[in-house]
């Protein structure tokens, strides 16, 4: 379905004098989401940078389905980099869930931004709290996605039952604002960066009022059953035209990662020219302004760092436990 990643080649030669014509080229794919999120601009971005600034890279963003699909295709033994959901990661790690039984040798490179979980609906559905969800036609991500993973711990923790209580989609973001426009669901869930382009394309269309439901009090119990990876947020009013308030939901960490086995010194590059040439993606979306190095920090991911970013890291006086 996507194009095959080929193969990370990572030498010496990639960080030393050698002479150009000396330097071994590599071909790197980064594993995002699909084009109504914030996950493939921001990989064209970081493609952009990698293949500008390392000499030898060249790189491109690839579309996919997502986080969980991106860990599985690390898990195929292809080196490559991906953006992903720290709850996802951590089943792929465990092998868990959707990866049962195929546990995914990951390595974080570096912590993100934060990925805030959209429970989106519009004026005329009846839906203004996630119990109003129970009879309603709902899209809860597309397959292969960490938004469909967090829906359904959302929607359990709101004592509902994915398969009975709600009629269920599997639509990516871009798809489901279109869906309920058509009014063919009343609601939707999303979770990625702010402002996602198309939520801001749903609460810009004349004739539609935008409505976020509210779920931050439902954090604790899935961090109950699931470990330490949510956490109570905010998206503010002015993110989304016709928000009247505050929106208190759960988010989730992103991270970058590989496989174990990417080489300790194409791990080391890809940080270090992330952070060092951040300005450049910001500009491309300015969720790249939460790249931080003092939020490099082991307890934020549930995936061991790349012995490469640890390097970086350290160089940078930055201590990961």
């Amino acid at each position: 379905m996507y194009r095959t990643f080929k193969a990370l080649l990572c030498a010496a030669a990639v960080v030393t004098a050698a002479p150009a014509a000396a330097q071994e080229k590599i071909n790197l794919s980064i594993a995002t989401g699909g084009t109504g999120g914030v996950y493939y601009p921001l990989g064209g971005g970081m493609a952009n940078v990698l293949s500008k600034y390392v000499p030898g890279v060249t790189a491109t963003a690839e579309v996919t389905g997502g986080s969980v699909d991106n860990l599985k295709l690390i898990g195929t033994g292809k080196p490559y980099i991906a953006f992903a959901m720290a709850d996802a990661s951590q089943d792929a790690y465990k092998g868990e869930d959707k990866f049962k039984g195929q546990k995914v040798p990951l390595r974080t490179l570096m912590i993100l931004y934060p990925n805030r979980m959209h429970v989106v609906s519009v004026e005329g559905t009846g839906v203004n709290t996630m119990a109003d969800l129970k009879g309603k036609r709902v899209s809860t991500g597309s397959p292969g996605s960490a938004t469909e993973v967090m829906a359904f711990r959302l929607i359990e923790a709101a004592g509902l039952d994915k398969d009975k209580d709600v009629k269920r989609e599997r639509l990516g973001v871009a798809e489901s604002v279109n869906a309920i426009k058509d009014r063919k669901i009343d609601a939707f869930f999303w979770v990625g960066g702010l402002p996602t382009a198309s939520v801001t394309d749903l609460a810009a269309t004349p004739g539609v009022k935008i409505k976020m439901i509210e779920h931050a009090n439902l954090v604790a119990a899935m961090n109950k059953k699931y470990g330490n990876l949510y956490f109570t947020d905010v998206i503010p009013k002015a993110t989304y035209s016709g928000m009247t308030a505050d929106n208190h939901m759960a988010s989730v960490a992103n991270i970058l990662v590989s496989s174990e086995k990417l080489s300790d010194q194409a791990a080391y590059n890809i940080v270090k020219t992330v952070f060092e040439h951040k300005a450049d993606l910001v500009s491309v979306h300015k969720e790249a302004e939460n790249f931080r190095l003092e939020g490099q920090k082991q307890a934020a991911t549930p995936i061991p760092f790349h012995p490469g970013a640890v390097k970086y890291f350290t160089e940078k006086g930055i201590k990961l436990q």
